[in-house]
């Protein structure tokens, strides 16, 4: 695989699957976390399916799903709300070779309607933010912040647009801290989302542990 080559000083290129898939991430701002990667290799996509990345951040997931399923995916859609996030990303799609499976739309959970289609996806894939406003570390630079935390969006936004977006039987996969698992229960089912498969990760570092939920 062939990359083009874009060099920014504030901009790292990082690399999984032993260099064979590169993403662009800020120095300091918004980087993925393991979180993202665990949702990512949790799905077993069908093929044919039609993809969305609800707030996709960098893009990794996106990233991810088309480096492993480009072969049977139809398409892949992201939608992000922060500029330079989807700049990033559509960067890191033309690196890779993805123009034709994936692209990164500007958009906002709470308008989603006015950039994709009601019920047009197959799959909903959402790493949403974990912390709701004044809770959890604060993280001073802007990108970072707004990605972790539920400052433009709730986690019944995110939940509400990809009720909305996902096709009748098809399926929508999130992964959230297992102590708030209560809330994204309750919240799927508010609209009428079912959960069907609920895995827990735990993380074990000498320290301290950490356990997050994905469910589809």
């Amino acid at each position: 695989m062939s990359f083009i080559n874009y060099k920014d000083p504030e901009v790292t290129h990082d690399t999984l699957f032993d260099g064979e898939l590169v993403c662009l991430q800020h120095k300091n701002g918004y980087r993925f976390s393991i979180d993202s990667v665990i949702l990512a290799h949790f799905i077993r996509p069908d093929k044919g399916d039609i993809l969305l990345d609800l707030g996709s951040g960098c893009g990794i997931i996106s990233l991810i799903m088309g480096y492993r399923w480009k072969d049977i995916l139809e398409s892949i859609t992201g939608v992000e709300k922060q500029s330079s996030l989807v700049t990033l990303a559509k960067r890191s799609i033309a690196m890779n070779g993805f123009d034709e499976l994936c692209q990164v739309i500007k958009g906002d959970v709470k308008t989603l309607f006015q950039t994709v289609d009601r019920e047009s996806f197959t799959k909903v894939i959402c790493n949403p933010p974990f912390y709701q406003s004044g809770t959890g570390r604060i993280n001073k630079n802007r990108e970072a912040l707004l990605a972790r935390h539920q400052i433009s969006a709730t986690l019944a936004d995110f939940i509400s647009a990809a009720a909305a977006a996902v096709k009748n039987r098809g399926a929508t996969y999130f992964i959230y801290p297992a102590q708030s698992l209560g809330d994204l229960l309750l919240l799927s089912k508010k609209h009428k989302l079912e959960p069907k498969k609920n895995h827990v990760c735990i993380q074990l570092p000498s320290t301290s542990k950490k356990c997050r939920t994905g469910a589809g």
